[in-house]
């Protein structure tokens, strides 16, 4: 059950990012929000506490992942209503594949209705071996599609890194965005793009209007570093990025992503979102 009560240790940190938050929201006409994979550890122990220190710090949105298609309906109108009261969104949700089947897909429907969402992303697909497997994807993608799109929601999926390795002479992301419709949004992981060799900007230019959303995570190809730096401290060409985002890239919002850091869940979302208000204004 989610608790309602505020936890000492999101209090304590709340506290200590409120003077610099009041300063920090609405800076770019595009929302900024938060993947809450980020901050797992607390979302677990405390999911409305963690929603209320991360809007706290000066997220516009989040994006809940797969935990939440565990809570009941109660418990899903529970966290709207502490949404509403904060003045945040959550644009999307991240499901596993199995959610989107037959099955299960009316109640991933109706908890994304409830949350306000705009986008059922599909966060993963086990790694295929040929091209016809990565169709079935796309098709399965569309069928989704087509059954969320009357509600007023739409398909999406997310990248990880080998769907931008070359299979038999074309990357799975190229499938991906052949065969499906053009509703289905491309979530852009940037940081597994770059790990795997691929250029993100290249990618937004090569897609204009499909990558309606990002999850801003750097990496670095420096020996044990990885995905652990910071927004910021890696090798994303954040400048250019931005601007093809929002130059034709259809980008809606934007989602700070952080596999961990040497530094606290919190505290790392909080040094990351700094980052991002200083590298999209910069």
């Amino acid at each position: 059950m989610i608790n309602p009560l505020l936890s000492r240790r999101c209090f304590v940190a709340l506290s200590a990012m409120l003077p610099w938050a009041l300063t920090s929201r609405a800076s770019t006409s595009i929302p900024v929000g938060l993947e809450l994979y980020s901050v797992r550890e607390e979302l677990a122990r405390d999911p409305q506490g963690t929603v209320r220190a991360v809007a706290q710090m000066g997220y516009e949105c989040v994006e809940f992942y797969a935990p939440y298609f565990q809570w009941t309906e109660a418990e899903t109108k529970q966290m709207r209503k502490l949404m509403d009261d904060l003045g945040i969104r959550c644009y999307s949700t991240h499901n596993d594949e199995g959610y989107l089947a037959p099955k299960n897909l009316s109640r991933v429907q109706d908890m994304n209705l409830i949350l306000g969402t705009h986008y059922v992303v599909q966060a993963w697909s086990e790694p295929k071996t040929t091209v016809d497997a990565w169709k079935a994807v796309a098709d399965n993608l569309n069928v989704v599609a087509e059954k969320l799109e009357p509600a007023g929601l739409h398909a999406g999926y997310h990248n990880h890194d080998p769907e931008f390795r070359p299979l038999n002479g074309v990357r799975p992301i190229e499938i991906l965005a052949k065969n499906t419709k053009p509703s289905v949004a491309l979530q852009l992981d940037v940081g597994t793009c770059l790990q795997a060799g691929s250029d993100p900007v290249a990618w937004i230019k090569a897609n204009p209007g499909r990558i309606r959303s990002m999850h801003l995570k750097d990496w670095s190809p420096d020996e044990g570093k990885g995905f652990s730096v910071l927004l910021g401290e890696g090798a994303v060409d954040w400048k250019s990025l931005f601007q093809a985002a929002e130059n034709g890239g259809g980008v809606e919002y934007y989602l700070v992503e952080q596999e961990g850091s040497r530094f606290s869940e919190l505290e790392t979302a909080k040094k990351c979102l700094q980052a991002f208000r200083e590298k999209h204004s910069g």
